[in-house]
């Protein structure tokens, strides 16, 4: 089975699209049958996108560390979750059982995550894609950020390439090799 991580927050955040697409996210991994691998909190998106997977028959692997077991409300009701010693722990066992990495809108937690597993593609640990949800513009600072950083040869167009952007769900999952609905 295709299993992706994603990316999200312990947080609602403040709008309802929010927690909306994080729903939508899970409902489609669940009928696409593709497995998702997150964050293993039971609270805000990464709450959301668990029980919506979970609803509609899904694959749930959660992975939390110790430290936020309690913090960010471990989810012992997926179908895996693994209680890990550190952050670091956390994203090598994630990115141990993914086949792609899709980054919704987060805080820094996301942000980090995110960051490492474009990083690790970059420096050739790995091969698998990585994408954000650009979901209303939500990245569109931080995609600035990536041309200036391409502007000032900080950063180089190949690099910069890796991470795929999709503006709607059909486009970040298209990015990552997964069929939409209609197809």
């Amino acid at each position: 089975m295709k299993r992706i991580a994603v990316y999200c927050g312990s947080a609602p955040g403040r709008r309802a699209i929010y927690m909306q697409t994080a729903r939508d996210v899970g409902r489609r991994l669940a009928l696409l049958k593709v497995g998702l691998v997150y964050g293993g909190a039971r609270v805000g998106t990464m709450g959301a996108l668990a029980d919506a997977c979970l609803e509609a028959g899904g694959e749930v692997i959660g992975v939390i560390p110790r430290t936020l077991e309690k913090r960010e409300l471990a989810h012992h009701g997926v179908t895996q979750l693994f209680i890990v010693e550190d952050m670091h722990e956390r994203k090598a066992k994630m990115a141990s059982f993914a086949d792609a990495f899709l980054a919704l809108p987060g805080g820094a937690g996301t942000m980090e995550e995110l960051f490492e597993m474009w990083t690790w593609s970059q420096i050739g640990l790995h091969d698998k894609p990585c994408a954000i949800l650009n979901l209303e513009g939500f990245y569109d600072p931080l995609l600035m950020q990536v041309e200036r950083m391409v502007e000032e040869g900080l950063m180089q167009p190949n690099v910069r390439d890796m991470l795929h952007v999709g503006r709607t769900l059909d486009e970040a999952f298209d990015a990552l090799s997964l069929p939409s609905l209609g197809k």
